[in-house]
């Protein structure tokens, strides 16, 4: 679900405080409310890290560090955007990096294309008869495991844009925000995402599929 302040719960009865009036509260002192700032967007963080990085522990760890450093660094943030997206895109800033840091170690082949406007590298599969997969099969762990396995097998690329708009339902701007790209580029690489993990879910579900709608908005199937 997308991040959005609980501005009533800030520590004084009786008071609401949006976001910029809590911003500068923190900025004065007061930075137990920092919590307030960041408790609505923490799922949302490590998703995104989790889109990179496809590790618990390691997304973990960097949704902790994009706190701290957002923290540290609260100086720098102007307002230009909601606090919940740069808070997000410090999180995508930071498993990038650890990606890369993880690459070098390895000692992996640094050749690989990483810039993220990949959109013409899939064409995907015709399935004229595609059917959704029914309501009551998402509740099934299998089917959970299925969404997991698929996911697993996009880029970072599609990943990223499709954790953020269709798991935790940002919105374009939020989305491009975040990613750093602009609201063309999201619809595109989206569209591109949905269409690979639709054929990825093809391969495994073959005909046990029937209605025509499927990880209909409020459905939740995700293993996230």
């Amino acid at each position: 679900m997308p991040c959005d302040l609980n501005s009533e719960a800030v520590g004084v009865p009786g008071h609401s405080y949006d976001e910029a009036a809590l911003l500068e509260r923190v900025r004065q002192g007061e930075t137990e409310l920092f919590y307030h700032l960041v408790q609505p967007c923490e799922r949302t963080i490590y998703v995104a890290a989790y889109a990179i990085l496809q590790n618990e522990a390691d997304a973990e760890e960097v949704a902790q560090e994009a706190v701290l450093k957002a923290f540290r660094n609260l100086h720098q943030f102007r307002g230009e955007a909601k606090f919940s997206t740069w808070l997000v895109r410090i999180a995508i800033n930071e498993a990038r990096i650890r990606v890369r840091r993880n690459r070098l170690r390895a000692a992996e082949s640094l050749d690989e294309p990483t810039s993220a406007d990949r959109e013409g590298d899939y064409t995907p599969r015709c399935l004229a008869d595609w059917r959704e997969i029914p309501s009551d099969a998402l509740e099934r762990a299998e089917v959970r495991q299925l969404l997991a396995k698929a996911m697993n097998s996009l880029s970072q690329t599609y990943r990223e844009v499709i954790m953020l708009r269709d798991v935790q339902q940002l919105n374009t701007a939020e989305t491009a925000a975040a990613l750093g790209v602009s609201q063309a580029s999201v619809k595109t690489r989206l569209l591109r995402a949905r269409l690979q993990l639709r054929d990825e879910l093809a391969k495994e579900l073959g005909k046990n599929y029937t209605t025509s709608r499927w990880l209909r908005r409020g459905k939740k199937p995700w293993p996230w």
